[in-house]
């Protein structure tokens, strides 16, 4: 099975990627007609029983476990044996809202196995955002958490397709009431599965279904093939993450997100790489996480800005950070005062990277090739991205625009299809030759790529268009900002005025004064036309499931403010 990439081994001795252009050039992937990320990537690894797979630290992160590629099979595979049982078939869609348990991975990729496809959900989904994503795909059943129980029961009556509802218990609790027993259902199925005894997948055939963040509008299904995902992200741990099988990889990411697929799930598994979960709740542990690098011996790391900003408030003196080698940051570029004191104190650069829940990695830094602080970096290897108008046009360098994915002749392993049962937002983002990602930036006369912001992010203030990323990467490189976001505030005069919500760093406190401050600092660490006319100190910030900050709450908010 892995003949796709056998002519494109991981490097031992240094980056896999040695030369970029190089790389680019030779990189492919043989799709074959059918593929099963279950069978021919986890089985596979199983054949050496003590290979590891997983790294695994309960809430209190002391208690920690390992589990090998054959445990992950035999887990599996009991699951699709549990499915069968239950009447699942190919094809019938399974609701999942399981936090960074073990028994995740049993339903995930005993779904790959049998045909069925989950539909993995944030743990933090209110009664009516379940209803939504259930009645949407006609989910059949639903496999919960027990902590979450009560937000499907508030729901069940409303959902007429779900015949079948699991009940995932911790260690030490009983079955629930009204709901089957995970635990049972596992106990009474096999371990094992021969291949021929389920129906043969498709390299195309729906693997899962992920949600958008609906920032703007209702969270859109986006279905991923075993091709696109099981085959796709490798561009991701190969190049980006740069993983080899001795490493131990870590993305924090909540099960519910695309971005566990990203770093938990595929690539590092293609790789043979073992990854690590921690399962984490409630408020961020910036220390927590610190430590368990550390006791763990994290080889590579893949973090969202936030924790890196929570990380650098930290006294990083006091951890031992031999072990660690690469790091990685998704979900909004990262500021360049962030990376620069990461690796003043690891030793190890962030290397930024670019995609979405439609797509793998498609844009990053990468090892062979200098960093530009504030860039997403170059096209991933299989993807040819450029600047476009609203024509199709190519741009030239330096000129904004539409940050798009070519799609024709052959779009590339990696990127999705089309929204399921969705065909006005599907052509809404393939028109021509492209996938429109939403997202506007610029390239520079290197070919590096630069975020300006999502399409309707942009801030038109006097004439001029200002990206929040700029200034949000001004303003954290001042010492009382933790964290900030920027949007555009109506303005009778300017149109939009730029208007930023910080929260500051322990030991500041609000007050005019600092306000002065920070105004003055982002007007010398940019052009002064972009500083924020308006600063409001808050507590947190809105974001979406996935941990993206969103700005069109806060421009909504500030519209209202504004009429009233």
């Amino acid at each position: 099975m892995i003949r796709s990439f056998d002519n494109m081994p991981v490097n031992p001795d240094g980056p896999n990627m040695r030369d970029y252009e190089d790389v680019t050039e030779r990189y492919a992937i043989e799709v074959p007609e059918h593929f099963n990320y279950g069978f021919d990537v986890i089985d596979r690894w199983s054949e050496d029983r003590s290979k590891l797979a997983l790294v695994w630290a309960d809430r209190t992160g002391r208690d920690i476990r390992k589990y090998s590629f054959f445990d992950l099979r035999c887990l599996s595979s009991r699951f699709a044996n549990a499915l069968i049982a239950l009447g699942f078939e190919k094809g019938d869609r399974l609701f999942v809202m399981v936090p960074r348990v073990v028994d995740w991975y049993a339903v995930m990729l005993g779904c790959f196995k049998l045909g069925v496809i989950p539909m993995p959900a944030p743990n933090i989904l209110t009664p009516k955002d379940v209803a939504y994503r259930i009645n949407e795909a006609d989910a059949k059943g639903a496999v919960v958490w027990q902590e979450h129980l009560s937000t499907v029961e508030a729901i069940r009556d409303q959902c007429p397709s779900l015949a079948h509802l699991v009940s995932m218990e911790g260690e030490g609790d009983g079955p629930a009431d009204g709901w089957m027993s995970y635990r049972s259902l596992m106990e009474k199925a096999s371990r094992t599965l021969p291949r021929d005894a389920v129906a043969p997948t498709r390299s195309d055939d729906i693997m899962l279904i992920y949600f958008t963040s609906g920032t703007t509008k209702f969270p859109k299904m986006v279905p991923h093939t075993q091709a696109s995902y099981g085959l796709g992200h490798l561009v991701t741990a190969k190049f980006w993450h740069d993983l080899k099988p001795s490493d131990l990889h870590w993305t924090l990411a909540d099960t519910g997100w695309a971005k566990a697929a990203w770093g938990k799930l595929f690539g590092q598994w293609l790789i043979g790489a073992a990854v690590m979960v921690h399962d984490a709740s409630g408020r961020f542990d910036a220390t927590a996480h610190l430590e368990l690098i550390e006791r763990c011996g994290i080889t590579t790391l893949c973090a969202p800005p936030t924790a890196y900003r929570m990380f650098v408030l930290e006294d990083l003196k006091g951890y031992d950070f031999s072990e660690l080698r690469h790091c990685c940051s998704a979900g909004e570029p990262l500021n360049p005062e962030v990376i620069k004191v990461w690796k003043q104190h690891t030793g190890v650069t962030i290397y930024d990277g670019f995609g979405q829940t439609e797509t793998v990695n498609f844009i990053a830094n990468y090892p062979c090739m200098p960093v530009k602080y504030g860039s997403m970096g170059r096209p991933a290897p299989g993807f040819t991205v450029r600047i476009i108008d609203d024509d199709g046009n190519v741009l030239p360098s330096g000129e904004e625009g539409h940050i798009a994915i070519r799609v024709k002749p052959e779009p590339p392993v990696g990127l999705f299809t089309g929204y399921w049962r969705n065909p006005e937002a599907t052509a809404e983002s393939f028109r021509g030759d492209w996938y429109y990602t939403g997202d506007k930036g610029y390239v520079d006369e290197e070919g590096y790529f630069w975020f300006v912001g999502r399409a309707d992010d942009v801030i038109n203030s006097s004439g001029y268009r200002i990206g929040p990323f700029e200034v949000e990467s001004a303003l954290q490189s001042h010492p009382a900002v933790a964290e900030s976001a920027v949007v555009g505030s109506p303005d009778p005069l300017r149109g939009s005025v730029v208007k930023a919500f910080v929260i500051l760093a322990p030991g500041y406190n609000p007050s005019e004064e600092l306000v002065g401050e920070i105004q003055n600092h982002v007007k010398a660490e940019t052009a002064p036309y972009k500083y924020p006319r308006e600063i409001e100190f808050v507590g947190e910030l809105p974001k979406t499931l996935s941990g993206k900050i969103r700005r069109v709450e806060l421009r909504g908010l500030e519209e209202k403010r504004k009429k009233g």
